[in-house]
């Protein structure tokens, strides 16, 4: 009898470890981490708009189903890059150990996962919000997948096109902000056009510090075909140094107030003084300080706007 339990004991610890490895998989295709801080944007964007007259259903409700859509999108598209990266991404150390790439999860699943999650997440923004932001949010799937994904391998210049859908996500919660009611666009475009070049320094810096790994994969995503080089350098002093005069269009859009303004500029010179170190040093711990600072840097700058936007 006792056999028998502990027989069933294990069975059942067996049948739970799968199903955590499962969810742990799943988890990984769709970039848990990378898809949060994008829908965040979204969420974030959604928040600025001047949205309370569109809506009969509370706000909260409405972020709620928007991060579940933006979610469902999201993930879909990094499924979809990670199908048709899988080879490379099993050559790389940092990416050798996700799902698809280490063969513990088919291909034929993940199409399917990421075909079914991409569907629904369109839908969700369509039937809750309205047709613009779904339309918005099916380009932005499919030039991140299958536009962006394999031009990695062609040209740097897949960093251009990344940076698209990359701040779509913006304009897709400023879109959705509005309901059925009149898009004032405007706005969307400021928020799109701050997130477009913060990713240049962004991304720069990260293909700066993997820039063995992504070689070794065959991916071009250097301004420079050296690698990391005092032009890539200035190629992030020149997008950041950009940022500063975008910086000022959420006041002179009427946006946000003086306060606000300033926190972006302060943000924006920041960008500028990080990747001038870099320019000077040319070393992997200034690579990391214009990363992490643009982690900051953008959440700093959404939630300024937001608190404009709540304070009033």
């Amino acid at each position: 009898m006792k056999s028998i339990e502990r027989e069933h004991t294990t069975i059942s610890n067996s049948a739970s470890f799968r199903l955590v490895s499962k969810v742990k998989d799943y988890f990984q295709l769709i970039k848990f981490t990378l898809s949060f801080m994008v829908v965040f944007s979204t969420v974030v964007s959604f928040l600025i708009a001047p949205n309370e007259q569109f809506y009969t259903r509370d706000k909260i409700t409405s972020v709620l189903l928007l991060f579940v859509a933006g979610m469902l999108v999201t993930g879909s598209a990094n499924a979809i890059n990670q199908l048709l990266e899988k080879t490379s991404d099993a050559l790389m150390k940092r990416t050798a150990k996700r799902p698809v790439a280490s063969g513990r999860m088919s291909v034929n699943e993940a199409g399917i996962f990421a075909f079914i999650t991409g569907g629904a997440g369109v839908f969700m923004m369509w039937w809750y919000f309205n047709a613009e932001s779904a339309m918005v949010s099916l380009f932005s799937l499919f030039l991140y997948g299958f536009i962006y994904t394999p031009l990695k391998k062609v040209n740097s210049v897949s960093v251009l096109v990344g940076a698209i859908p990359g701040a779509l996500p913006c304009l897709i919660g400023w879109l959705a902000g509005f309901g059925n009611g009149t898009i004032e666009w405007l706005g969307g475009w400021v928020l799109f056009g701050i997130q477009f070049l913060w990713q240049f320094p962004h991304f720069w810096a990260i293909a700066w510090l993997a820039h063995k790994d992504y070689t070794t994969a065959g991916f071009k995503l250097l301004p420079a075909d050296k690698g990391p080089t005092r032009f890539t350098a200035m190629q992030s002093i020149i997008y950041s140094s950009l940022m500063i005069p975008v910086g000022f269009l959420p006041y002179y859009t009427g946006m946000c107030g003086l306060a606000s303004m300033y926190v972006l500029l302060g943000c924006n010179l920041w960008m500028v003084y990080v990747s001038v170190l870099l320019f000077k040093r040319m070393d992997a711990a200034s690579a990391r300080r214009v990363m992490f600072s643009s982690y900051f840097y953008l959440m700093i700058v959404l939630l300024a706007l937001f608190a404009n936007r709540a304070g009033h």
